[in-house]
């Protein structure tokens, strides 16, 4: 019996050996348990404050992203307004150079024009000079006859007093004629055969002839005795001078020169119609006694001549105005 109970209290503690062991199994798997789940709370709380974190990040980058994507859209809307701006500055050169092509053919039209006012201006000059050279020579002709008359008579040692004004060539009466005579005397034929050949010589050179109109023989008469009887004598007289100055062409002159001296010549008799006065106002008979030979140079034709150039002076200025 004891030996029962001894069995009996063996199988008892094996049991309780058996029921410690899976106590212990048991605690240790309840402690492996509490373990693994305070790893598993220790891991989760970490992914959970990992995931806060990446949540966090996420909301950063986001907000970041956002910013950039702003920061982009400002940027496009300040491209497209630099676009717009560049487009309309482009717009504005376009204009700028279609303006600056029109003011260069402009230009060079207003550059044509001014060469071909130029080349007018200069034509228009060169005419200008010629015909100042022409209206000075028809101007000084007259001044160049009388020059000429003077140096010629003085080249040949001539006293004859050439009148500066009118080219005048005053013959005293008195030397040329005996008194209340018209036949030349001795003396005044000698003194006309001097003078008179230089005088017509000079009027009818080929520079002075083509503006000569008339070679005058004017006669002149002092107070004494009727205007009637002065007047023919003056004529007769300045006839006489005329006459000689024929007699004696052919020394001097030749047979064409001859002809033309007669159509110029014209013979005129004053009576006492201009008289000479002295300082006191008073008649100086002696001195109003006389012949006097002068000449007309060509005055209308010289007038119809300025006329003429004047006239085509007008007509290049209208042409040019109307240009």
């Amino acid at each position: 019996m004891r030996r029962h109970k001894e069995k009996r209290e063996e199988g008892l503690n094996v049991w309780r050996s058996y029921s410690d062991l899976m106590a212990g199994i048991l605690l240790l798997f309840v402690l492996i348990m509490c373990v693994t789940l305070f790893q598993s709370q220790v891991s989760y709380e970490a992914s959970l404050r990992e995931r806060d974190e990446k949540l966090v990040l996420q909301e950063q980058y986001t907000q970041e992203i956002m910013s950039q994507k702003n920061i982009v859209a400002n940027q496009q809307d300040k491209l497209s307004t630099q676009d717009e701006l560049l487009a309309a500055q482009k717009e504005q050169l376009d204009a700028l150079a279609a303006q600056l092509a029109a003011q260069q053919e402009q230009l060079d039209a207003q550059s044509i024009t001014l060469t071909q006012q130029q080349t007018a201006l200069d034509e228009k000059t060169t005419q200008l000079a010629r015909q100042e050279a022409r209206i000075d020579k028809i101007i000084g002709v007259k001044a160049d006859v009388i020059e000429a008359l003077t140096t010629e008579f003085a080249n040949n040692n001539i006293n004859v007093a050439i009148d500066p004004k009118d080219g005048s060539m005053v013959l005293d009466s008195s030397v040329l004629f005996d008194y209340d005579e018209t036949e030349l005397s001795e003396e005044g034929q000698n003194v006309l055969r001097s003078v008179l050949p230089i005088y017509c010589n000079v009027l009818m050179h080929d520079e002075y002839l083509p503006y000569l109109a008339e070679i005058n023989i004017d006669g002149y008469t002092d107070s004494t005795g009727g205007y009637e009887y002065n007047l023919e004598l003056s004529q007769r007289r300045s006839l006489a001078v005329a006459q000689f100055l024929l007699s004696i062409a052919p020394n001097f002159l030749d047979s064409g020169h001859q002809s033309e001296l007669q159509n110029y010549l014209t013979v005129n008799g004053h009576s006492s119609s201009n008289l000479i006065l002295d300082a006191n106002g008073q008649e100086d008979a002696a001195a109003s006694r006389r012949v006097e030979v002068k000449f007309r140079l060509r005055d209308e034709e010289m007038i119809e001549e300025l006329r003429e150039i004047l006239a085509e002076s007008q007509t290049a200025d209208v042409n040019e105005e109307s240009y």
